[in-house]
């Protein structure tokens, strides 16, 4: 999918409140403003067409605690390329994508006990899932952003997976985001997401390395 990056960044400041991304040659930066992640550096390109050198370039260029880079290349090629004090997730995220049409299909519906919740607030429609005894089951959020919507903080508790809901979540904003006006879902997921996602026609773009700068003392 072209700009599938842009898509996803322009969709991500939306869904968890970031300033605009700014443009830059190799891709954006986004400022997050927390102290775990003040900015993000995510590079454009997919797999192959991601070059060493710029990764280089721009991770040695970080000096502050906090900046995290995203890279659309597994972590077992750019963890060599990264200096020290860069810790490099060992598990690879994955870049996916859907078509929307017809996502109105399929089970939206809880387990009796269960409760669903959907809201929209400035421009992010949430679902919750709340377990019988009140406590939180599933969730998730998107933000539609014109043709393309983004799919974020998709997590079931512990203790209530294996009931389908997260399949119920994604169907459910999958429903919402088509309704907006988007044809095409973006998302990062996790190794243990994306068999989730894969079931509901998802496909994988790219593999994702995430590497936050804690700096050459952190230990």
């Amino acid at each position: 999918m072209d700009g599938v990056v842009q898509a996803w960044v322009t969709g991500w400041v939306v869904s968890r409140g970031a300033a605009p991304p700014e443009r830059e040659p190799w891709g954006f930066t986004v400022d997050v403003g927390q102290l775990a992640q003040v900015s993000r550096h995510v590079f454009e390109a997919l797999g192959d067409d991601v070059d060493e050198e710029l990764v280089r370039k721009v991770a040695g260029g970080v000096t502050g605690a906090g900046v995290w880079l995203k890279v659309f290349q597994g972590p077992e090629v750019v963890g060599g390329w990264l200096g020290e004090g860069w810790w490099v997730d060992p598990e690879p995220g994955y870049l996916m994508t859907v078509p929307l049409a017809g996502a109105e299909g399929g089970r939206t519906h809880v387990p009796e006990g269960y409760r669903k919740r959907v809201w929209s607030v400035g421009g992010v429609t949430r679902v919750l899932v709340a377990a019988p005894d009140g406590s939180l089951a599933a969730r998730g959020q998107t933000a539609p952003t014109g043709t393309t919507a983004v799919f974020d903080q998709i997590e079931t508790a512990p203790a209530h997976r294996r009931l389908g809901l997260g399949s119920v979540v994604m169907r459910t904003l999958q429903a919402a985001a088509a309704a907006a006006g988007a044809d095409t879902g973006v998302l990062a997921g996790t190794r243990a997401g994306r068999a989730l996602y894969e079931s509901l026609g998802w496909h994988v773009e790219a593999p994702l390395t995430s590497a936050k700068f804690v700096g050459p003392d952190a230990g």
